[in-house]
């Protein structure tokens, strides 16, 4: 995802705290843990999110709470046309099964 240059503060801000409905539709989409880092240099956003299920994950997109988000934040970031925040998939290059 990609931050508008000079927009961390808010966006920090806006998160702390994350909505509480938010929080539990994460929760009911199986969401156990979620993370979000900054490449300080490009603005360029990384989001990791532990799932129990991909797509129960796909699906969180189509609920009210997450669609208000998106548009609370939309000001903040790069979005689509749904609000939904423009991002681009990594390829996955290496992985450690332990």
């Amino acid at each position: 995802m990609q931050l508008h240059p000079g927009k961390l503060d808010e966006y920090q801000r806006r998160h702390d705290p994350i909505w509480p409905e938010l929080k539990a539709a994460l929760r009911d989409h199986g969401v156990t843990s979620y993370s979000i880092f900054l490449h300080v240099g490009t603005y360029q956003l990384f989001a990791y999110a532990e799932v129990e299920s991909e797509e129960r994950w796909q699906l969180i997109g189509q609920t009210a709470v997450c669609r208000r988000w998106w548009a609370f934040m939309r000001d903040l970031m790069e979005t689509n046309s749904d609000n939904s925040p423009r991002s681009e998939p990594l390829l996955e290059v290496f992985q450690l099964p332990i």
